[in-house]
């Protein structure tokens, strides 16, 4: 029975069963296709029952020798993996060859960060509104900056806010995380001051949604990607770095405090992460910071002036 005879019947099953999209259903049958080009042309076969999990590690090492990322490389193997576990479900095959294939680890991507110094401009708060400009959306727009970076919220948790959320007197806030998990944050004295300020503009627009936080100058719940839009415009303002989001100032909310020698559990309970594992990639910026203090500093470093 011949490999590629049978990726037809897969893709079916995988259209009409699985319900998968018809973009995952050509990419399945493109990556399925190469592999059994592959092995009739550097193995001599594309028998069914010829194919072990040898083929499919010479398959990998070739592809990673063609510098195809991990990323490209882990969806033809989870392709594979599919298939054979359909072929294995309809006794087409008595072995799966994917069992003894471990996937190639992907590069892991440092967060992208604000510097301090870019920071403590995109932090000055505007005087006066320019002219033409809105009051209220001048103080909302600074205000969304101020808690993005002071509490380390997500967009998500941001645009779910709600005025009974903020807490002046405990100089706290609440926030709804990823499942409904409900965590309280504590504000800074310039968070503090940034509320009042946003809270009193707010105060004389018109409100349609009255429980909301943070509203449109048509007075209803703000958006996602008008905060996008407004943290990217604010970012141009002070940062030439290539990706400006409201993650990028969730990233350099824990990376700050970390570089500052805040305690890495204390910075999982902060961004509302779920295991230690997601937040201690902010010490891969902070340990780069130390080796570039140490490379500058010690006497023993080899950098002596």
């Amino acid at each position: 029975m011949k490999f590629e005879g049978l990726i037809d019947d897969f893709l079916a099953y995988l259209r009409v069963e699985k319900k998968y999209s018809e973009h995952t259903n050509i990419s399945y049958g493109n990556d399925l296709k190469q592999f059994a080009a592959f092995c009739l042309r550097e193995m001599g076969t594309s028998d069914l029952a010829d194919i072990r999990h040898t083929h499919v590690r010479s398959w990998i090492v070739l592809m990673m020798g063609e510098a195809m990322t991990a990323e490209s490389v882990n969806r033809k193997i989870s392709a594979l993996r599919s298939f054979y576990k359909w072929a294995l479900k309809r006794s087409l095959v008595t072995k799966n060859p994917m069992l003894k294939i471990v996937a190639p680890k992907k590069a892991k991507r440092l967060p992208v960060i604000v510097q301090d110094a870019n920071i403590g401009r995109l932090l000055e708060t505007s005087i006066a509104a320019t002219e033409g400009e809105d009051p209220y959306i001048m103080h909302r727009d600074d205000f969304i900056i101020e808690l993005l970076y002071s509490t380390g919220i997500r967009r998500a948790e941001l645009v779910g806010l709600k005025l009974s959320d903020i807490n002046l007197a405990r100089k706290e806030i609440r926030v709804v995380g990823k499942g409904n998990k409900v965590r309280s944050i504590p504000m800074t004295d310039a968070l503090i001051t940034s509320v009042r300020q946003y809270l009193d503009a707010r105060a004389k627009v018109l409100i349609l949604d009255a429980d909301a936080l943070l509203l449109t100058d048509k007075g209803k719940k703000i958006y996602p990607r008008l905060v996008h839009s407004i943290v990217t415009r604010k970012l141009s303002g002070v940062t030439s770095l290539s990706k400006k989001s409201p993650h990028v100032l969730r990233h350099s909310f824990a990376t700050h405090m970390l570089d500052r020698g805040a305690d890495l559990n204390a910075i999982k309970e902060l961004l509302g992460h779920a295991n230690l594992a997601a937040t201690q990639v902010y010490t891969h910026n902070s340990i780069s910071k130390l080796k570039e203090a140490y490379t500058k500093a010690h006497p023993r470093s080899g950098n002596e002036p």
